[in-house]
């Protein structure tokens, strides 16, 4: 993020495709909309979700998972479960229809993950390192294996008076650029699935296909273990996390929305409540700039002249 500049710049309102947003993601930009572009639940559903959830929360957040039909960190059975269920599948099909209107080319062939509600302040949550939003990282295994496909991640701040604040400390090719080999992720060696990998992937799909589709999140490869390394030391090392010239605050105000890489960016939520988020696989293959991806990354080293991550307005007010 080039400091001396206004960060947030607006690229107008979002009408038919914009391959300009699909560059601005993989260059590592963060396309923000000062206004959610996506119709957003009605008033009663975000106040349920709001004031009822958090008394019923079983895990971190509460998400859908469609491949399995089912909503998990709920613990009420009826009433609340089904409206909950009802508002996030709403919510989870107006974003998937927004994304493959505006990125038709690079949501081609993608995977659909969950739809999210995160109802409890991000500040002071307690979490362990490596459960906590509150550390600086990039994104690993958000949805089983990827093998060097792109995690997306599509974010509404849905709490009527507070910023949600992030920080970062810049993108994939200058954070791996700096810290890689301290990381011991700078000579991965081979990011291909093996024997082993490849069995247990084929294992894990027909569980899938017999009923438990949650299966595929148990899934692994060299990339994703790879990632997960670099995820965990970034959050085990306190000197990575302090504050120096890379450091950036970026605030998000009720009602916006923001969508990212987030293998790509490093990113911390430090506070902040109530928030929608929807998880998508982006296939690589379908990626203009695959250069630019972590797993190209890690397979021939840091470019030049890396940089931090911009933030693209793609909407006003």
């Amino acid at each position: 993020m080039n400091s001396g500049r206004d960060p947030v710049t607006e690229a107008g309102p979002v009408r038919g495709p914009r391959p300009d947003l699909a560059d601005a993601l993989e260059r590592g930009e963060i396309v923000f909309f000062p206004v959610c572009p996506v119709e957003l639940p009605p008033h009663e559903d975000l106040e349920r979700l709001r004031s009822e959830l958090p008394r019923q929360l079983r895990a971190k957040n509460v998400s859908y998972h469609p491949e399995s039909r089912r909503l998990r960190g709920v613990a009420s059975r009826g009433g609340l479960r089904d409206a909950v269920l009802d508002t996030l599948t709403a919510h989870g099909a107006r974003v998937r229809a927004f994304l493959r209107e505006c990125m038709p080319a690079l949501t081609e062939g993608w995977t659909v993950g969950t739809t999210s509600f995160r109802p409890i302040q991000e500040r002071g949550r307690g979490l362990s390192a490596h459960a906590s939003n509150e550390l600086i990282h990039f994104d690993a295994g958000a949805y089983g294996a990827t093998d060097g496909d792109r995690i997306l991640r599509f974010f509404v701040n849905v709490n009527p008076e507070e910023d949600r604040v992030w920080c970062t400390k810049g993108t994939f090719p200058d954070v791996f650029a700096r810290y890689g080999r301290e990381a011991g992720v700078a000579n991965g060696g081979a990011l291909g699935r093996g024997p082993v990998d490849r069995l247990r992937g084929r294992l894990l799909r027909a569980v899938a296909k017999a009923g438990l589709g949650e299966a595929v999140l148990a899934d692994s490869s060299p990339y994703d273990r790879l990632m997960r390394r670099f995820h965990n030391y970034m959050k085990d090392t306190p000197s990575f996390q302090e504050r120096d010239e890379t450091w950036r605050e970026i605030r998000f105000p009720p009602f916006s929305a923001w969508m990212v890489l987030t293998d790509m960016v490093s990113h911390a939520s430090v506070s902040g409540q109530h928030a929608l988020v929807d998880t998508y696989i982006l296939r690589l293959a379908a990626c203009r700039h695959p250069e630019l991806a972590p797993i190209n990354i890690l397979r021939g080293g840091p470019p030049p002249g890396a940089r931090g991550p911009n933030i693209t307005g793609a909407g006003q007010r």
